[in-house]
């Protein structure tokens, strides 16, 4: 995999010096060229062996491209926000948006290497860790990232001499750190280890680029135009997605007898009632989130359903019970500019709470399989895929700990009438009701199948749907409380995954009578 760096390629002077200034000019020329387009944005990782140039790498290219059109990222060791996380958010929340190009020195790579070469993880963490990227970057391709990925390579003897030179000039003394010498003692483990990462993610979508690093001149003219070169080609595109596919339609049930319509909408439940069991609810939730467990783990709760279904007083009803200083409400409303610019999951990543914290998001991520869908907002080959990056987003949520919780409340088209009427009739609820909402019970039916097939594909035993029959409010606010309380207790006090809905990860009918698996 390495022999082709090994075998000393160079570059003479005189030659570097002529091919230089054409090469700069047509870089600069792509760059405002993207900015100008600005419909995908461009992210370089720079790796590879201590001493083979990518540090100066690095300031070439912000010296040869205009740095007012980069965002470059230097990553070290994982800082205790960073730690009371999935190991993927900070390297989310540094993502470039469209028409710049992001360099990251040292990425997720890095750290799924030098974990496993430390000590840290073991073997087939490290391989988990390089599928989580894979599926990163496979995302970031289907949304329109262009991925160029640099391994910068030397030979252990070529490592040693470099190391050498740099340490005997006073001026370059400080480049060598007593880490690139115990790189230096690694070189067999790290090379055997890099070369199983790269093998298991080189890929047409994100492929590694190998640069011979013994010499400036040619690892620079080589960098310079494979960068050229990629974005020549992605410019020349009349659409920037190379990696999407058209997928198998979903063919709805030959019987049309949709989930929604098993539940029993209408519970009994009377005030009285339901205000005891309110405050033994809450008293019992504010006591499971401070209990020590839930130290180690967070909390998210995605609150979906129709439009006046009561999602906003059942989120009340859960932030009464809470400490103000350990959650935060997400409204989640069409998407920014800021937003747009960026993959469609990172305005949901820079919100994943820390260890001990609780996040709640009224409407989420599952807009891309329901408004987006319905209303054609993403084509039908981005929604269908984003069945998989959810259940990947929220499966990674629940491996770092986090109790993963979803709601759909369920209302019938009679009641939300109703409701609808008597927000206009109330002048304090007139903000709550718009054009859009009366617009959506227009396709009422077609939400519903989106609803259930969104139900269908992601709908797991680590982050399941709860569908609360809403008909009755009281009803539908106890039953979403009980389902967030049960789910911690199963967790922190029994030590058992907590699954939401039912003890065995069912969805629910308002009986409490396992329904549907």
């Amino acid at each position: 995999m390495f022999e082709s760096a090994e075998i000393g390629h160079s570059i003479d002077k005189d030659s570097y010096k002529a091919a230089l200034p054409a090469l700069r000019e047509a870089l600069l020329d792509v760059q405002y060229e993207l900015k100008e387009k600005g419909d995908f944005p461009v992210l370089v990782l720079i790796h590879g062996i201590d001493g083979a140039g990518r540090g100066e790498t690095l300031n070439l290219l912000n010296e040869w491209l205009d740095p007012r059109l980069i965002d470059t990222v230097a990553f070290d060791q994982p800082n205790d926000e960073a730690r009371a996380r999935p190991w993927m958010w900070r390297y989310w929340r540094e993502l470039p948006p469209k028409g710049r190009l992001g360099i990251f020195f040292g990425s997720y790579y890095s750290d799924a290497m030098f974990d496993y070469l430390d000590g840290n993880s073991s073997k087939d963490r490290f391989d988990r860790q390089i599928s989580e990227v894979q599926r990163l970057e496979h995302m970031l391709a289907n949304d329109g990232t262009l991925i160029i990925k640099f391994w910068f390579h030397l030979t252990r003897e070529q490592q040693k001499k470099r190391l050498k030179t740099l340490e005997k000039d006073p001026a370059t003394a400080w480049r060598v750190s007593p880490g690139d010498w115990q790189h230096y003692e690694q070189y067999a483990e790290i090379r055997k280890s890099a070369e199983h990462m790269i093998r298991l993610s080189n890929t047409a979508y994100a492929p590694w680029v190998m640069i011979d690093g013994q010499d400036a001149n040619y690892r620079s003219l080589t960098v310079g135009q494979v960068l050229l070169a990629a974005l020549r080609q992605r410019l020349q595109l009349d659409h920037p997605y190379l990696a999407r596919s058209e997928s198998a339609p979903i063919v709805p049930p030959l019987d049309n007898k949709l989930l929604l319509e098993t539940l029993a909408l209408d519970q009994a439940l009377s005030k009285d009632e339901y205000l005891v069991k309110l405050e033994e609810l809450q008293g019992r939730l504010n006591r499971l989130t401070r209990h020590p467990r839930f130290a180690h783990h967070s909390l998210v709760l995605v609150f979906e359903g129709n439009d006046a279904a009561g999602k906003g007083g059942s989120i009340r009803r859960i932030t009464q019970a809470l400490d103000a200083r350990r959650y935060r409400v997400v409204p989640v409303a069409a998407p920014t500019e800021e937003e747009r610019a960026q993959p469609w999951l990172w305005r949901f990543w820079r919100h994943v709470p820390g260890k001990g914290r609780s996040t709640i998001f009224d409407r989420s991520w599952y807009g891309r399989v329901l408004v987006e869908r319905v209303e054609g907002f993403a084509a039908e080959a981005d929604w269908m895929r984003a069945y998989y990056e959810i259940n990947d987003f929220e499966h990674q949520l629940a491996e770092n700990g986090a109790i993963v919780l979803k709601f759909w409340l369920a209302i019938s088209p009679e009641e939300q009438l109703k409701r609808f009427q008597a927000r206009e009739e109330t002048g304090f609820k007139r903000f709550k009701i718009t054009d859009e909402d009366w617009r959506n019970r227009q396709r009422w039916d077609d939400y519903k199948r989106a609803v259930c097939d969104m139900i269908d594909h992601t709908s797991t035993s680590q982050a399941p749907w709860t569908l609360v029959e809403a008909n009755n409010k009281y009803f539908a606010r106890l039953k979403v409380l009980r389902t967030v309380c049960d789910a911690l207790e199963a967790r922190l006090e029994n030590g058992k995954q907590g699954k939401g809905g039912g003890k065995n990860g069912e969805h629910k009918n308002g009986n409490d009578k396992p329904e549907h698996d």
